[in-house]
Order: C-alpha cells, then sequence, then structure tokens
C-alpha cells in the first residue's frame, strides 16, 4: 500500500485515511485521499532528451473540484511540497506535484539547509523555459488523460513560482497562483525577454503573491509586477467576457519562503492568507 508522508508528521498515514497535514496550515484536510508516486514517459517522437517525470499524484476519494499543477522551490519533490499536493487533494483538487530538474538531477529532493540551496540552484540555472514548457505540458496532457476535465490550475513556489507564471500560457491553464516567483521582471531560464513579458499569451487567471519583506522580491520588483498586470488588464478590458484576474497579493510583514514551515521565514498568519486566496482563486476558476 502507497504511504503519505509530510514533514512534521513524523509517521505515515496509509492512503485514504485523512491524516492532519503540516504544511504551514492549521486546518485539516476536509476529504479523504489517495497519493502515490507516478511516472509519466517521454512523448513518443519527441526529443529524445525527454526525461522520465517521476511525480507526486493525490487524489480526494469524492468530491472532485478540478486538478491542479504544482510546481516545486529549488530543492525539489521533497515532503513538505507533496504535503502541498496531499492538501489540495483533502480540499477537493486532484493535485500532480511536478520535478522541475528531472534533466539534470533525477529524483531530487533536497533539505532547508545552505547544501541543499546550493545544489537547488545549481540545477536550476540548467533550466531553461523551453524545456520546462515541453516537460509541464506532458504533465498536464497527463493530467486530461485522467478524465478530470480539460482545465487545469497550477500553483508553484519560489523557483517554482517563476516558472508557474510560464506555465500560465499553456492552453490548457485556466488558473494560476505564483507564490514568490522572484526575478521575473528580469530574467527568463534559458535567457530571452523577462519572464514577465509573458503576460499577454496568458489566457487564464493570474494570481501573484510574494512576502512584504521578501529579499528576493525587493519594492523595484514588486513594482514592476504590479505595473505589469495593471498594464496588462487595460489592454484586456474591451475584451468580451468576464474579465481576468490579474492580482499581485503582498503580505504583511513576511519574507520569502513564508508558506513553509519548514522554512526560517514561516509565517503563518500569511501562509494562511496566501492558501486562503489561491483556495479561492481556484474555486471560482476551476
Amino acid at each position: 500500500m502507497a504511504t503519505l508522508r509530510s514533514i512534521g508528521l513524523g509517521d505515515n498515514c496509509p492512503v485514504g485515511i485523512r491524516p492532519r497535514f503540516h504544511n504551514g496550515l492549521t486546518c485539516p484536510a476536509r476529504l479523504a485521499i489517495r497519493s502515490q508516486w507516478i511516472e509519466i514517459p517521454p512523448a513518443p517522437g519527441k526529443d529524445s532528451e525527454q526525461p522520465l517525470l517521476r511525480c507526486w499524484w493525490s487524489v480526494p476519494e469524492q468530491g472532485l473540484r478540478g486538478a491542479v499543477l504544482v510546481f516545486p522551490e529549488v530543492f525539489g519533490l521533497n515532503g513538505w511540497v507533496r504535503s502541498v499536493a496531499d492538501r489540495l487533494a483533502g480540499e477537493g483538487y486532484a493535485a500532480l506535484a511536478m520535478p522541475i530538474f528531472e534533466r539534470t538531477a533525477p529524483g531530487l529532493h533536497m533539505g532547508y539547509d545552505p547544501a541543499g540551496l546550493a545544489a537547488g540552484r545549481e540545477h536550476r540555472d540548467a533550466v531553461t523555459a523551453e524545456t520546462f514548457l515541453a516537460d509541464a505540458q506532458r504533465a498536464i496532457t497527463w493530467l486530461q488523460g485522467q478524465q478530470l476535465g480539460q482545465e487545469i490550475g497550477c500553483v508553484g513556489f519560489c523557483f517554482g513560482g517563476h516558472l508557474a507564471l510560464l506555465a500560465a500560457t499553456l492552453p490548457a491553464v485556466r488558473a494560476t497562483c505564483a507564490f514568490y516567483g522572484a526575478r521575473v521582471s528580469s530574467f527568463r531560464p534559458g535567457g530571452g525577454e523577462p519572464t514577465l513579458a509573458v503576460l499577454p499569451q496568458i489566457q487564464g487567471h493570474l494570481l501573484c503573491v510574494c512576502g512584504e519583506q521578501d529579499p528576493l522580491m525587493p519594492l523595484e520588483e514588486q513594482q514592476a509586477i504590479a505595473a505589469a498586470l495593471s498594464a496588462d488588464r487595460l489592454a484586456r478590458q474591451d475584451q468580451p467576457g468576464a474579465p481576468l484576474e490579474r492580482r499581485l497579493l503582498v503580505a504583511p510583514g513576511a519574507g520569502h519562503g513564508f508558506l513553509c514551515d519548514a522554512r526560517s521565514d514561516y509565517n503563518a498568519e500569511a501562509a494562511a492568507l496566501g492558501w486562503h486566496e489561491m483556495l479561492a482563486l481556484f474555486e471560482k476558476s476551476l
């Protein structure tokens, strides 16, 4: 039988049992869930260098609301990121936590220490937007094959938050929540225009969340994101249909990585706020 393990649980919980997840959010999950590792093979006839994607897959036993793709921090698919997928499943969303370093570091699971950060940053610098989007599309195609609906949500944290903004350009993505995705105004993985320039290509809702005191997202970065979101919103105001959400949420007093209770910057109030707003986004979109 597959098991669940989350940082802070201290033991394994059998699949189908509703544990009290400890991922920076104190409320227990609402639904019983099933979780396991799954593997997504390379797409037939595509790039021969496409890696096998070993993902963490968590689904509610009942009450399905939609499907969400989860992008981790530079520390890989560690216990905390897997607990986020489990928590989403407990809220009714089938969640697939996808690795982002499988091309250079298959199976990377790092701790929140200087060595883990250094290794994660090394592999981060090898990621390109092109290869990431190819892998994200494979994950989305797999999700769509699970008969969960064709529209997908995505959420990412730290570098995964940056990548979530790129993934938001994929046609199936209906809603994106990017948590403290730094350098989007000045950098694009692999080179090219900064990632923030993709906003006009995003056809779903977008919520960016960061901490007021995040040293990786200083005021200049926050202002650049806010200005770009505002400009994109204005450019779409004459388009038919309901307006797409374009919002930056700045959590007062919070630093970087505030949603993760395994990190020194964990902030319970900001974590609860960010999680609530993310769920509200998915509830109205998926």
